[in-house]
């Protein structure tokens, strides 16, 4: 049967920089053979494009957006798994990218289910720190889009929890935690968020800080951990709860446009994050005069752009931005961009 594949899973809360993390994994890859699975909210795939376009050394992008993962596990985890075990010759290693409120521990506990454990093993858990709002005494930058997706996920059995236990948990299911974004702090609030991290860290667990998710490959791979088969030495306060009634009127809504004049875009952007019941705003965009495709992420009231490469002749240029919010229209939000 050979070895088994080892699995990477990272986890953090939104807007911590997992994507932009995994992104850089890809790029400097190697040699390494990696597919990719991304728990997303909404039914278009913003993050998966994003990784799949990022470079050829993915094996595959596994987009799953029927609910936290975590809550899920069956109906997404298993036939995923079982469709990539089948390639399992073209693969030397599997990274998870968990939704923002995804707990590390019952997926971990699904590597153990015999139609898994006999030819994969978690590797090691990574759990993903946003510094900037850890700095200012939060766990993510926005609140109020973290409560948002909370709410929107019918399959979220424990939508009840505490942020700070969930946090907790993420923390101590890790085996490398990633103080994100150092880049934008000073270094001695660097140096007092790790010592505030690393007094609530077992000695077991690593722990470093990073600049726009910049971790080396050999970093976060290979830790053997088997993390499956010792579980109690990771303790979480997640008990599963029964199944409540969630807000429905949470919703992605796609908006696709032209080319536009990149101020006049970022100024339309700005403006649509200043609306209450938006809380995240992400996709590609066509610039004009610009062969390469921009990218957009806007989380809170913090917009965030870059070219991530060149638009393929095959493809339409076009701008393609997903909203997520409470009760939009898709009118009244393309109103926006009149």
């Amino acid at each position: 049967m050979g070895a088994k594949i080892p699995v990477t899973i990272i986890t953090g809360f939104l807007g911590s920089g997992k994507t932009t993390l995994i992104r850089h994994l890809l790029q400097n890859a190697a040699a390494r053979r990696i597919a990719v699975i991304v728990n997303e909210f909404g039914d278009v795939g913003i993050d998966g494009e994003l990784l799949r376009s990022c470079c050829d050394r993915a094996m595959g992008i596994w987009e799953l957006t029927n609910g936290c993962l975590c809550c899920t596990v069956q109906e997404e985890f298993l036939p995923t798994m079982q469709a990539l075990l089948a390639r399992r010759q073209e693969i030397n290693h599997i990274v998870i990218e968990t939704s923002g409120l995804a707990l590390p521990k019952p997926l971990v506990m699904a590597f153990r289910w015999p139609e898994v454990r006999h030819a994969a093993t978690v590797d090691g858990v990574v759990t993903v720190v946003d510094g900037l709002a850890l700095a200012a005494g939060q766990v993510s930058a926005d609140l109020e889009a973290l409560f948002a997706q909370k709410e929107a996920d019918p399959s979220l059995q424990h939508e009840d929890t505490p942020l700070e236990e969930l946090f907790n948990d993420q923390l101590a299911c890790a085996d490398l935690v990633i103080l994100n974004k150092a880049d934008q702090l000073t270094p001695q609030q660097v140096e007092q968020l790790l010592s505030q991290l690393r007094s609530q860290l077992p000695p077991r667990i690593k722990l470093l800080a990073a600049q726009q998710g910049q971790v080396p490959a050999e970093l976060l791979l290979g830790f053997n951990a088997a993390v499956e088969e010792n579980l109690g030495q990771r303790p979480s306060h997640h008990d599963f709860a029964e199944e409540h009634d969630h807000d429905e009127e949470i919703q992605a809504v796609c908006l696709e446009m032209g080319a536009w004049e990149l101020q006049r875009l970022c100024q339309s952007l700005e403006q649509l994050l200043q609306v209450p019941d938006i809380y995240r705003i992400k996709g590609f965009a066509a610039i004009e005069g610009k062969p390469m495709r921009l990218v957009v992420q806007g989380v809170g009231q913090r917009l965030d752009w870059f070219y991530d490469r060149p638009w393929q002749s095959a493809e339409p240029r076009q701008t393609r931005l997903v909203v997520i919010g409470r009760q939009l229209e898709q009118q009244t939000l393309l109103s926006y961009f009149g």
